[in-house]
């Protein structure tokens, strides 16, 4: 079942919320170690709207850029699962 955008990045939001309280980060930390505006950071947990550098500033900082390193592989370069 496909999500919609809205869906996908509400899941994403919350996924680095859920990660940066892992990592024991405030958000002023967070925003702090990324060089990402807390406001940016409030807004991006609060609407999921974030601009694509601040996302990966922040994937970065959590250690999960390399996440972004599987999308849009074409589909026969991808793992099996």
């Amino acid at each position: 079942m496909l999500k919609l955008q809205n869906e996908v990045s509400e899941d994403l939001s919350d996924k680095i919320r859920q990660l940066r309280k892992v990592k024991k980060l405030s958000q002023q930390q967070l925003a702090n170690k990324s060089g990402v505006s807390l406001g940016s950071l409030k807004r991006f947990e609060r609407t999921s709207q974030i601009s694509l550098e601040s996302l990966l500033k922040i994937a970065m900082v959590l250690g999960r850029l390399n996440d972004f390193d599987q999308l849009f592989q074409p589909q026969d370069e991808l793992p099996a699962t």
